[in-house]
Order: C-alpha cells, then sequence, then structure tokens
C-alpha cells in the first residue's frame, strides 16, 4: 500500500521530538463518553454521589484524559497511519468538568528496524497537575 501526503514517517521521527493537544473537558463530553463506553460510574455521572466520594464532587472518566493521547499520537505526533501497539498509564489525579487537559508525547526511543517508537506520555491540568502518566509504543 503508498503512502499518502499525509501519513506518518519514521524517518522524521527524533528522540525528543514532542507534540500536544489540549481540550477543556465538559458536561457534555463526560456524558457523551459515558454513554459510549457504558461506563456510568456514579463518580462521573451522578452529582450527590460525587459529593459524598473521596473527590467531593463528579470527575470525568480517567480514560477519557489518556485517550487524548491518542489522539496526539494519530493526528501529531507520529501521526496520521501511526498504530498503537501498546500503553502504560498510572492515573495521579481527577479531572473536572471545566478541566484542560493538556496531553503531551515525547519520543523516547527509536526502533528503526521494526518501525517502532516508544514514546512518554503525560496529561496534565490548566495549573500543571499531573493526571496521567505512561509509556506508549506505536508502529510508525
Amino acid at each position: 500500500m503508498a503512502r499518502t501526503a499525509d501519513q506518518a514517517r519514521f524517518e522524521d521521527l527524533e528522540v525528543g521530538h514532542s507534540a500536544h493537544f489540549s481540550k477543556t473537558v465538559t458536561e457534555a463530553d463526560v456524558v457523551l463518553f459515558a454513554g459510549v463506553t457504558g461506563d456510568f460510574n456514579p463518580a462521573h455521572v451522578d452529582e450527590v454521589w460525587a459529593r459524598e466520594s473521596r473527590f467531593e464532587g463528579r470527575v470525568a472518566h480517567g480514560m477519557l484524559s489518556a485517550a487524548f493521547i491518542s489522539t496526539v499520537l494519530g493526528t501529531r505526533l507520529p501521526g496520521p497511519g501511526t498504530i498503537y501497539v501498546g500503553q502504560t498509564l498510572r492515573f495521579k489525579a481527577p479531572v473536572r468538568i471545566g478541566d484542560t487537559v493538556t496531553a503531551r508525547v515525547t519520543v523516547r526511543e527509536l526502533e528503526p528496524e521494526r518501525r517502532r517508537a516508544h514514546l512518554e506520555t503525560v496529561c496534565t491540568t490548566q495549573d500543571g497537575t499531573v493526571v496521567v502518566e505512561g509509556q506508549a509504543e506505536v508502529l510508525v
């Protein structure tokens, strides 16, 4: 299959390259994510219940923030055509409706013979709080 002009090129990657994506999490994002995934945990969708929880109010799904990492991988770095091979995640802090989450991906290691990239992944909120961190492996 021929490469199209907008596909990621392994040859263009270098250790240290990074890219990011930012999104302010809305009520609609949380409700739609619950609907798509079927995760109606009251921590996400029931304010009365969530106020009595350890978070003292509703929080966005952790996987919603993690999905922003996928956005970076598939649209920015490495970019279109990238195939996710693996991801580790650590959820460090809650995200609330109204928080702006920035997902950043940084190239840590390249395997030219396998066309694989190993990446550091981190999501932070507008005040710099790390909410998700991990590593990804992709096929470029």
